[in-house]
């Protein structure tokens, strides 16, 4: 459902349906792949698939938001947040260069450009629901360590930004433009551990710095 405007009906076969559409959409573009593709992928009738989705745009847009949920929830689950503030950090790294360079991730965020001007609900979907949510909830964890006496930040939304951007430095942008092949786990070694080390420097309780 997407911002409360539309109440899906749900079947038997909704998730094998969003499911194919999301290969398709991802692997296809959204102009080149139509509903016989995705009735044909998911190996059911055009019309089964119809009868949960009105619009090619509605089915789009649930099948990612769906997907980068789904993400969301496998990540959180590894995060161990009751840790010390460097443990979680290192975690928390890894998981978002996982995301980040993910054939999913990378294949999203090329649609998105490339959809901006003719589909920008997409564009805003992806950032509300990718972008902007790991962001309030690292926010909101950095909140609370700052409470605690565990950090030193007074402003958490931007700390939160600035981390995930740490967590992108040298291998997002070569590897969205396609130079680097692939990314080795040295690399995300090398990136995730600069990161939290940097972070740590200017927003950790031994960084001399206090609040205000």
């Amino acid at each position: 459902m997407q911002d409360g405007q539309t109440i899906l009906k749900k079947g038997r076969k909704f998730d094998q349906v969003l499911d194919a559409a999301c290969a398709l959409f991802l692997t296809e573009g959204f102009h080149r792949t139509n509903m016989d593709h995705i009735a044909a992928r998911a190996n059911v009738s055009k019309a089964t698939v119809y009868s949960y989705f009105p619009d090619k745009k509605l089915l789009f847009l649930e099948a990612v938001r769906t997907e980068i949920a789904r993400r969301a929830v496998d990540a959180e689950a590894g995060i161990p947040v009751d840790a010390p503030v460097r443990m979680v950090l290192e975690f928390s790294a890894r998981i978002l260069i996982g995301f980040y360079m993910s054939d999913f991730a990378k294949k999203l965020y090329r649609l998105s450009i490339a959809e901006a001007e003719s589909f920008p609900e997409l564009a805003r979907m992806f950032h509300n629901s990718g972008s902007k949510m790991a962001q309030d909830r690292i926010s909101g964890y950095f909140a609370e360590a700052a409470n605690a006496g565990d950090m030193i930040i007074d402003d958490p939304d931007l700390a939160a930004a600035q981390f995930i951007e740490l967590c992108k430095a040298d291998i997002f942008e070569r590897s969205m433009l396609g130079l680097t092949p692939a990314i080795s786990e040295a690399d995300i070694v090398r990136v995730s551990k600069g990161a939290v080390e940097m972070f740590l420097a200017r927003y950790g309780p031994d960084s001399g710095r206090t609040h205000g």
